[in-house]
C-alpha cells in the first residue's frame, strides 16, 4: 500500500461526498484520475482492506428494528456459523471475539418479527441458543482513519 492508497482510505473512511460524481471529487483531492481511484479502490477491496462502502442509515428513523446477537460456537463449527449468519442480508456486522459468547452479529430488519425469525433459523440451523439484545438506546461514534501518506 503506497501513499496514494493511504490517502484514499483516509478520505473514504471520513466521508464520500454526496454529489453526482463523488469519486471524481475524491480523485481530484488525491491528485489522480477518477479511473485510477476506482481501480485502486477495487484493488484495496480485493486485498480485503476495504470490506464495504455504503451509507450509514439510522434504522429507527425508518421504523426498523435493530439488535445485537451473541452466540457461543465451538471453534470447529465457526465456518458453518459464518456461512449461515452471513447468508442473511439483514446481518450488518459479524465478528469473532474471545470469551463467551465468542460470536457476535447485528441484525437490522423491517420489524422485530423478522429479527426473531432469523434468530430462530440460526438457532435451528446450528443447534445453539442466540442471545438477543435489542437496541434500547443508540450510541453512534464516528470513526475515520488518518493513515497518513508516509511510505513504510
Amino acid at each position: 500500500m503506497d501513499a496514494v492508497d493511504k490517502s484514499i482510505l483516509t478520505l473514504i473512511s471520513d466521508s464520500i461526498p454526496i454529489e453526482e460524481q463523488p469519486f471524481k471529487d475524491l480523485a481530484e483531492r488525491v491528485g489522480i484520475s477518477e479511473d485510477e481511484l476506482l481501480e485502486r479502490i477495487g484493488a484495496l477491496k480485493e486485498k480485503g482492506l476495504i470490506r464495504r462502502i455504503g451509507a450509514v442509515i439510522n434504522p429507527r428513523r425508518l421504523g426498523w428494528h435493530s439488535t445485537l446477537c451473541g452466540v457461543h460456537i465451538a471453534e470447529d463449527k465457526i465456518p458453518d456459523y459464518a456461512a449461515l449468519v452471513n447468508s442473511y442480508p439483514e446481518v450488518t456486522h459479524n465478528y469473532l471475539r474471545t470469551g463467551e459468547p465468542n460470536c457476535w452479529f447485528t441484525l437490522i430488519t423491517p420489524d422485530a418479527g423478522r429479527s426473531k425469525e432469523i434468530i430462530s433459523e440460526i438457532e435451528a440451523g446450528l443447534g445453539v441458543n442466540v442471545i438477543d439484545l435489542p437496541a434500547r438506546r443508540i450510541f453512534k461514534i464516528k470513526v475515520s482513519f488518518d493513515l497518513g501518506s508516509s511510505e513504510e
